[in-house]
C-alpha cells in the first residue's frame, strides 16, 4: 500500500500529458538509482571506518616518526 506521499504524487503525474509522465519517470528512475549508489557508498564508508582510521592514525605516526617519504607524482 503506498504511502499518501506517493498516491499524491501518483495523481499528480496522472494529470499529466504521457509524454511529460515518462520523462518524469527516466529522471526518478536515474534519482532512485543515485540514491542507491549513495546509499551502498554510506554502507561501505560505515563497514571499512575503523580500517580507514586505524590507517591514517599509522600514517601520522610514521611522519612523526621521520620514517614518511614524500610521494613523488612522477613516479605513479
Amino acid at each position: 500500500m503506498p504511502s499518501p506521499a506517493i498516491a499524491t504524487v501518483v495523481k499528480m503525474l496522472e494529470s499529466l500529458p504521457e509524454a511529460v509522465q515518462d520523462h518524469v519517470a527516466d529522471h526518478l528512475r536515474a534519482y532512485l538509482a543515485d540514491l542507491q549508489d549513495e546509499q551502498q557508498w554510506d554502507a561501505l564508508v560505515r563497514k571499512t571506518q575503523p580500517q580507514l582510521v586505524m590507517a591514517a592514525r599509522q600514517a601520522k605516526q610514521a611522519i612523526a616518526q621521520g620514517q614518511a617519504t614524500l610521494l613523488d607524482y612522477d613516479q605513479l
